[in-house]
């Protein structure tokens, strides 16, 4: 019998070709989406999406969605607290695994597989250390199509909002940018492709900008702020 995994899932690319690689490899029997909202503006923290994009995704997927609803900034120890709450009703789920997206982001994936261990579950990461150039590729070349709903401004301007990934994108991206944004240049939606049953239908809507404080190291740094650019995305 294979172990019982719980997906966690962004909506966008890195999670879909994941989510493909695992249904592919049939080691882990997939039994429901995890996604973190926030409760407030009920949309995808980071990508911005709408819940009811998410929804009927996971519909098109043809998988059940937990959703778990993050205050507008929670400290470490709310997010820590719903956190490990909404893992121990998903083990007493008979769910033993978790599986991330995450590509190479090293203390990341150490946080997640601490804080996995201490309830008993195990991290998988399907992607993990892969070439992310061969990745956008692969992930082109499997059909699966992708929308960018977010990009951080320190890194990319507002035109990139709104666009589809395709060849033209990879090759618009500056040098120091990496193609999947695994730096947090940039978010996505992902609507279509070969693990999906029916394409996600939607309207592109305004884009809106987003500013946002930076942390501080010391009491002494001066102010400054992030600024996103969120291209809204409508379900038809």
């Amino acid at each position: 019998m294979k172990p019982k995994a719980v997906f966690n899932w962004s909506s966008g690319k890195d999670s879909a070709l994941a989510l493909y690689k695992v249904l592919q490899e049939d080691q882990y029997e997939v039994t429901t989406l995890l996604t973190s909202i926030n409760k407030e503006f009920q949309r995808i923290s980071m990508h911005g999406v709408h819940v009811s994009l998410l929804e009927k995704q996971a519909k098109c997927l043809g998988f059940p969605l937990i959703k778990m609803e993050l205050p507008k900034e929670p400290s470490m120890e709310e997010y820590r607290d719903l956190m490990n709450k909404t893992m121990a009703e998903i083990q007493a789920m008979g769910i033993t695994q978790s599986i991330f997206g995450d590509i190479f982001l090293e203390d990341l994936r150490k946080y997640r597989e601490d804080q996995l261990k201490t309830i008993g579950m195990k991290a998988v990461f399907p992607l993990w250390k892969k070439n992310t150039t061969d990745l956008i590729h692969e992930f082109l070349d499997l059909g699966f199509k992708t929308i960018v709903t977010c990009v951080n401004e320190t890194y990319l301007d507002k035109s990139f909002a709104g666009r589809i990934i395709d060849k033209d994108f990879i090759r618009d991206l500056p040098k120091d940018i990496d193609p999947c944004g695994e730096n947090g240049e940039f978010h996505t939606f992902t609507f279509d492709g070969p693990i999906f049953k029916e394409p996600v239908f939607f309207e592109v809507g305004e884009t809106v900008k987003k500013t946002y404080p930076k942390p501080k190291a010391s009491p002494e740094d001066e102010d400054g702020s992030y600024i996103f650019w969120f291209c809204d995305l409508i379900l038809k």
